[in-house]
């Protein structure tokens, strides 16, 4: 006969294990001796042992008894069943070790690599890291609502980045926004260049308000996270409202004003 701290050792768990598994009512609890001590038979250690090799198995302890009392089909069954579970959660976890090694590189953790390729190119014209980073939190919005057709936008962007007056345009706000001036003079030549750029775009048809993707939620998120990041874009949109344009992403043209 065993004492509990025999039958711990003899199965390779601890003591206090053997007390959660009587508590829980996965092994039986013995009577105790004249001198008050539990003693365990060989029946015990076998109990204990198919209790162990299960438990760390990764089966659930509130399956254990079931599995115990089963027959063959029904135990294989029931193997089988949690051996797909946890093939499940392994690709679940191993998904998740991805995203948290994909953590060190700070916007490879949201962006598919198209957009980390244009950022970086971003700070190869000159813009600067809090104008990119403000980039890269508006791409966040838009690869959340368009994961599948992200990738589709970068060819466009990147091609954008060939205009002098788009680079122009990156380098003036990243002096703005490197800037502590309330109303830096330099809005007014960003403004500029915007309300060229969106007369051009007009001009190409790239404004489709018949396009059900230019009343998507995001172009609004957009437009907001724009005076959230810097309260002077505000200033920026009053500009651009009297060069005849609303709006930041989702631009609209403003009508003429009556005689």
């Amino acid at each position: 006969m065993l004492t509990i701290g025999q039958l711990a050792a003899y199965a390779g768990v601890t003591v206090r294990t053997v007390r959660h598994y009587h508590q829980i009512g996965l092994l039986p609890e013995p009577e105790r001796d004249a001198s008050g001590y539990r003693r365990y038979g060989a029946t015990a250690a076998v109990s204990l042992i198919k209790i162990r090799t299960l438990a760390n198995a990764g089966v659930p302890l509130s399956r254990i008894n079931q599995l115990l009392e089963a027959d063959a089909a029904t135990f294989t069954e029931a193997i089988r069943r949690i051996d797909s579970h946890l093939r499940d959660e392994i690709e679940r976890l191993q998904t998740s070790r991805m995203q948290i090694a994909q953590l060190a590189a700070g916007e490879g953790l949201t962006l598919p690599p198209e957009v980390i390729a244009y950022l970086d190119r971003l700070r190869e014209i000159g813009a600067s890291e809090r104008l990119v980073a403000g980039e890269r939190d508006g791409w966040i919005l838009v690869a959340a609502r368009w994961p599948d057709r992200v990738r589709e936008f970068m060819p466009g962007k990147l091609a954008q980045l060939d205009d002098p007056r788009v680079v122009r345009l990156y380098r003036v706000l990243s002096e703005i926004f490197d800037s502590d001036a309330d109303d830096d003079p330099r809005l007014a030549e960003a403004a500029d260049i915007i309300a060229y750029l969106a007369e051009q775009a007009y001009a190409a048809g790239a404004f489709d308000p018949a396009n059900e993707d230019y009343h998507d939620l995001p172009h609004d998120l957009l437009d907001a996270l724009a005076v959230e990041a810097d309260p002077r874009m505000q200033r920026l949109q009053e500009l651009l409202r009297e060069r005849g344009w609303t709006g930041w992403n989702r631009m609209e043209r403003l009508p003429e004003p009556s005689c």
